[in-house]
């Protein structure tokens, strides 16, 4: 590295000349100038950079103190710097490493052994426009770095994120390929607007929100996370006020790989991975023996609880034994049962679902340059086989980089990232698992002796559940085989993702520089639906969608950096950034086509055909500035202000603006710790801010057009004029124009504490905010002569405050053996403070309740009745009163009124944990490395919707084996009430029985590698090669009363997902369990 310069001397004095400036303030100028640039002699040093272990630091860093003079170790560790000053003092570093300081003296070699630093004070962290030293730092951020980033392999970026940050909650909750998550960094700032952080990769700030067809995916989902160096989230005020309206949820700052200087180096990652079904991730259900005995203790039990429809002969052909010889079946009976009624089958219909397929991973990637122009570059290919039939995601990745340093004063580069993405979803809906814990288990998945005489000869001998008792009251429910679903309809995604960035620094001066960056990310979605004809009673269905959003910015910002003496300096900011969107949809649906045989590729020959189109054009213009403040390296101050307008809101608030401020105190630098052996760093710090939340759609404070509700539940849009026989369609207003419609705004306060003990061996830090947000977007009712019922308007608040603890910990170190921990705890309360009314805010209403928003509660608050148990035999009389018998079950009735009604329904749950967390334990004993890490959720409940199918209506469906459990005269301390035939009537309510204690500790990654010694390696002509083995979520310790994974949201509860409705579920995607297989090499 050449000493750092800028405008030229000549340049200079060329235009001091020019100038009116007096002779001598001329000649000092000219002076100080020319100091600055002399004493220069032509020695050189050369040398060898390790650890303690002589294993070679690889890009290790020397600098000669006081000046830009330096250079970096090669691969084997040696490096070589020249045009050094007599009696320079040489400044060794490197990431995670003590420096260390050594003078030249008459040396023209040194041999540098650096002692690993247990807490790396001195790391450089991204801090939004910027970065700065860890131990500079006045606001809460966490980071994770590359070698976390290797611990657990993970298809996106979000997984590998997953745990390792105090205060960032990631619910992975689906198994299908490439995973779905959700992110929520110090709990939920809204209710209408979107939740999720917003991300910005190398200083590029990518869309927020899900993509138009993406299946619950955004922008960050297709990036390849085998490109990125580090991540930093930024938590509280004084970190993310610099992004103001889009900072209200978190910032997630991500690095990715840049080149450096010397020999080209290639890196191959390879991996080969299987799935199966994770821990407890699917329902127990009844094998045919157990349905077959609780079919028939069902249809006993009929006559209790029908009395009427006994005598009148109704069950009489709803005896299983005259069902398993049903004449609908024809010679399908002999397939099934045998002479005396036992099933022939037992089928598993997960297990049928599943397919057994090897993923693969690969990576490929290529760095170098020279002093001047440094290069990276990287290829991949991801090919997942999902735990289902047919379902995979496969994404293709290049990605370049290219730095160059021009002259003495201008460096430009550039990255461009592209991929591909192409997957089949399988978790569209419920249909496949719910039809899977529903089918008869005495089916087949086919027949083998002919096909069902209900269905045409392309129906491929599929069994349904339909056959059975078919003509009967209780026949079997009309469902899809899963199997044939699974095959037969497709859901494909075709999705391009292209992110491109071009960056200049000009060094206006010794202290400021200039940087520009214009950007760019185009998401480009297209989506294929098809449905076979015999999905809709004959008539396919076909949907095609393409989907194009694009995003540009352009930022310039200047950063001023001056060290005034040794006991204060500043850093200030000032910048502007304009930044657009366009985005357009087109949908074409087509139902009835010819043949099958056209897929979804004709939709032109449909019988009916349909069509929607949407654009959307969005923009925000904003300016920024901050200033750090550093006095005698103790007290440190940090202003940030940050100024939005926006084109989403009224014309009364386009503009907001986002204020912030914080201060630190290094105690462990002050004279009465100085020599203090267990306090080794002591920071307290203390930030207070606004951010805002502009995630609403377009268009939101205007006025708009359109063809009106639909009226009455039918077809016709609310603006259809009649003339005789016949209509025309119009358009008419369809919502107000709301002006003064602004941003949420949430003001944060947060004081924080980092502690380090033995040389900073031990390190904690714990932080406790508070969060409110005001100004909540919500529809509030407004007098019906508008002619509306509603106006979304600013007018709720809500807080959430909580703790955060990160504790790391080197327990042993020595040459042969290494122990490191990492624990972290995070706790958030959340409480709604007000709403448009008093009124609570009903979501996902099924059996009578559901989630509720209500004032002074949390948000995920489940809303239902209290089950206490099922009525005894000796409570018959009290049971008369409210039209039950013994057997059915009994609800608590809050008022006393003999009647269970909306009157008697409470609070019985809460989706969102009280505290979660991860604890990783690493190890390594000579050449090999194990990494333990679990996760672990305290406090959060389930609530299994689909108990109302799996325990009630007997003989339609398949059930939970907890139905063995039901009550009976022998057996009446249960919470399942007896089994009767569905047409004998039941109770089913959405109770507290429904939910669970969703608490668990879960393995989430077990790895094994071994790193094979450099001297073996040299004869291959390889730099690095390392194997390894890993298990993850090889174990789950839950309640047993829970069926499946806790771990979920409400994504297929009933077609969405709310903010309100965490922990509701129905019939999931079951998660997995992976196991991997790895190799990683360095040339």
């Amino acid at each position: 590295m050449k000493q750092k310069q800028f405008i030229s001397f000549k340049n200079v004095l060329y235009y001091l000349k020019r100038s009116k400036l007096n002779q001598s303030l001329l000649l000092f100028i000219v002076t100080l100038f020319s100091v600055t640039t002399q004493g220069y002699s032509q020695d050189r040093i050369s040398g060898s950079i390790s650890d303690v272990n002589g294993v070679p630091l690889i890009g290790a860093s020397v600098v000669e103190k006081g000046t830009s003079n330096g250079s970096q170790s090669d691969f084997d560790g040696n490096f070589l710097i020249e045009n050094l000053k007599d009696n320079a003092i040489l400044i060794f570093s490197y990431i995670g490493f003590k420096s260390l300081e050594i003078s030249i003296a008459d040396n023209s070699v040194l041999n540098v052994t650096l002692q690993q630093d247990f807490n790396d004070l001195e790391e450089v962290i991204v801090t939004g426009y910027g970065s700065q030293k860890k131990s500079d730092l006045t606001g809460s951020i966490g980071r994770m770095n590359e070698a976390q980033m290797i611990e657990r392999p993970a298809a996106t970026i979000n997984q590998a994120l997953a745990g390792k940050v105090a205060g960032v909650q990631i619910n992975t909750s689906s198994g299908r390929p490439g995973g779905r998550t959700n992110v929520l960094i110090r709990g939920i700032s809204s209710i209408n607007t979107d939740n999720a952080p917003l991300y910005v990769v190398d200083g590029v700030q990518l869309p927020q929100g899900k993509a138009k067809q993406g299946q619950g995916n955004s922008a960050i989902d297709y990036i390849n996370p085998a490109n990125i160096v580090s991540i930093d989230v930024l938590k509280d005020a004084s970190s993310t006020a610099i992004y103001g309206a889009r900072g209200a949820n978190g910032v997630i700052l991500i690095t990715t790989k840049k080149g450096k200087s010397g020999d080209t180096k290639v890196t191959y990652n390879s991996e080969f991975f299987i799935n199966s079904y994770g821990p407890n991730s699917i329902p127990d259900r009844l094998n045919s023996e157990q349905f077959q005995m609780i079919e028939q203790l069902a249809w006993e039990n009929s006559e209790k609880y029908d009395p009427v429809g006994w005598a009148a002969g109704n069950y009489a052909n709803q005896a299983p034994d005259q069902k398993r010889a049903g004449a609908f079946l024809g010679d399908l009976v002999n397939e099934l049962f045998d002479a005396s009624g036992k099933a022939n089958y037992d089928t598993d219909w997960y297990d049928a679902l599943r397919q057994h397929r090897v993923s693969q991973n690969h990576q490929l990637g290529f760095s170098g340059g020279n002093e001047k122009t440094t290069f990276n570059a990287s290829v991949g290919l991801r090919d997942e086989r999902g735990l289902l039939i047919n379902s995979f995601a496969k994404r293709y990745s290049t990605r370049f980089n290219v730095e160059s340093e021009v002259n003495s004063w201008l460096k430009i580069g550039g990255t461009v990232d592209f991929s591909v993405r192409q997957e089949r979803f399988q978790d569209t809906g419920e249909w496949v698992f719910a039809n899977a814990t529903k089918a008869f288990p005495f089916l087949p998945v086919q027949y083998a002796t002919g096909n069902s005489p209900f269905f045409p000869p392309w129906f491929l001998n599929y069994a349904t559940n339909l056959e059975y008792g078919f003509g009967t009251a209780a026949g079997g429910g009309f469902m899809w085989n899963p199997v044939m679903d699974l095959k037969d309809r497709d859901y494909n995604t075709d999705t391009h993702n292209f992110t491109g960035s071009f960056f200049t620094n000009i060094n206006l001066s010794r202290d400021l520089e200039m940087r520009t960056i214009v950007a760019s990310n185009i998401l480009n979605q297209g989506r294929k639906i098809f449905y076979p004809g015999y999905f809709n009673g004959g008539n396919n269905g076909a949907i095609q969608g393409q989907s194009r959003n694009v995003f540009y910015s352009i930022e310039n910002y200047l950063t001023y950096t001056k060290e005034i003496d040794e006991n204060n300096s500043f850093t200030a900011l000032l910048g502007a950034s304009w930044q657009k969107t366009d985005e357009n949809y087109l949908q074409g649906d087509g139902y009835g086509t010819p043949s099958d045989g056209y897929g979804p590729n004709n939709l032109g020959a449909a019988g009916f055909k349909n069509s929607a189109t949407s654009l959307v054009a969005e923009s925000l213009n904003s300016f920024f500035t901050r200033i750090n403040y550093n006095l005698k390296d103790k007290y440190l101050f940090t202003f940030t202000a940050r100024a939005d307008g926006s084109s989403k809101f009224g014309a009364a608030n386009k503009w907001g603006f986002f204020p912030s401020a914080a201060a630190a105190w290094k105690i462990s630098k002050e004279d009465f710790l100085a020599d203090n052996t267990v306090i080794s760093n002591l920071k307290l710090r203390a930030s207070y801010g606004q951010t805002g939340n502009s995630s609403i759609p377009a268009y939101s404070s205007e006025a708009k057009l359109g063809p009106g509700p639909n009226i009455g539940g039918s077809n016709i849009p609310g603006y259809t004029a009649a003339f005789g026989s016949s209509s025309a369609g119009g358009t008419g207003l369809i919502s107000l124009e709301n002006s003064d419609l602004k941003w949420e705004i949430v003001t944060q306060y947060d004081i924080g504490v980092e502690l380090g003990l033995f040389d900073n061996r031990v390190n904690l830090e714990l932080d406790y905010y508070n969060r409110k947000t005001t100004d909540m977007l919500l529809n509030a009712p407004i007098p019906e002569t508008s002619g509306f019922s509603f106006l979304t308007q600013n007018i709720g608040s809500m807080e959430n405050k909580g703790f955060e603890l990160s504790l790391n910990s080197t327990n042993i170190d020595t040459a042969n053996f290494t122990w490191n921990s990492t624990f972290n705890i995070s706790m958030n309360t959340n409480e709604v403070l007000s709403l448009a009314s008093p009124s609570d805010i009903f979501s996902r209403d099924y059996l009578g309740g559901g989630s509720i928003i209500r004032i002074g509660e949390a948000m995920g608050s489940m809303y239902g009745f209290t089950r206490l148990g099922v009525w005894g035999t000796d409570e018959a009389t009290e049971a008369a009163r409210y039209g039950l018998l013994p057997g059915d079950v009994k609800h608590k009735d809050f008022n006393g009124d003999s009647v269970i009604d909306n009157e008697d329904r409470s609070i019985i749950g809460n989706g969102y944990a009280d505290a979660y967390g991860t604890f990783v334990n690493y190890f390594t004993y000579k050449n090999f490395d194990l990494t333990f890490d679990i996760q672990y959720s305290i406090g959060n409940d389930v609530a299994d919707l689909a108990l109302h199918e799996g325990e009630n209506v007997i003989g339609n469906s398949n059930h939970y084996r907890t139905v063995l459990d039901a009550w009976t005269p022998n057996n009446q301390n249960t919470m399942i009430p007896q089994v009767r035939n569905a047409s004998a009537g039941y109770v089913s309510l959405y109770d507290s029985h429904m939910v669970k204690d969703g608490s668990f500790l879960r393995g989430n990654n077990l790895m094994l590698g071994y790193t094979f010694n450099p001297e073996l390696l040299q004869r291959i002509d390889l730099k690095n090669l390392r194997i390894y083995a890993s298990a993850q979520n090889f174990f789950l310790l839950m309640n047993k009363d829970l069926m499946g994974d806790p771990e979920v949201d409400d994504k297929n509860a009933f077609g969405g997902s709310g903010t309100a409705s965490q922990g509701v579920k129905w019939y999931d995607y079951p998660r997995s369990s992976t196991f991997v297989l790895g190799l990683q090499i360095g040339l």
